[in-house]
């Protein structure tokens, strides 16, 4: 019986057990919390509306197959029916990952999905504790969506660039 298991090397390439991931270091490389509210020195009892923006980063670092991937988040807490902010939390929290066994072309979704949610718990935590330390009920992030952040961005840059190439004047 003749040996049915592929010799292809792009097929061997995509084996998940052939990936191999290490998270090196993660830590906080930005971080800024301002309690407006007891600045102003308003009192009472106020409904909070919460708007979270999330972006993410990745590097390469010196050191072959490692990367530096970061996510940042702007988390703003308005009083509801007004423009009046109760606090402001910006956090950049980054991960050192080594990776290998992953193609270059599924390389950046790989650090734009996979490890971001790897070091998501530890960012949510983060943003419980300082909320609660500042003086507000603790904030319990839901959980983020990378796969969807990441499409919501490849279609955001397409049409970038259909609106940018529909600018350009006919020579």
């Amino acid at each position: 019986m003749a040996d049915e298991t592929p010799q292809n090397g792009a097929a061997a390439a995509l084996d998940p057990s052939k990936v191999k991931q290490r998270v090196l270091a993660q830590y906080i490389r930005d971080m800024s919390f301002e309690n407006v509210l007891a600045q102003k020195g308003h009192t009472g009892d106020l409904q909070p509306e919460i708007a979270v923006q999330v972006n993410l980063d990745a590097r390469k670092r010196p050191t072959e197959g490692q990367f530096e991937v970061i996510t940042k988040l702007n988390i703003t807490s308005k009083a509801k029916g007004s423009d009046q902010t109760l606090f402001l939390l910006e956090l950049e929290y980054a991960g050192v990952f080594e990776i290998s066994g992953i193609p270059d072309e599924q390389m950046h979704p790989y650090l734009l999905i996979e490890c971001p949610r790897l070091t998501f718990p530890f960012v949510r935590r983060i943003v419980s504790d300082v909320t609660r330390d500042g003086g507000f009920p603790p904030l319990n992030l839901e959980t983020i969506d990378f796969m969807a952040l990441y499409r919501n961005e490849l279609a955001r840059r397409v049409e970038a660039n259909k609106a940018a190439g529909a600018a350009k004047p006919d020579a």
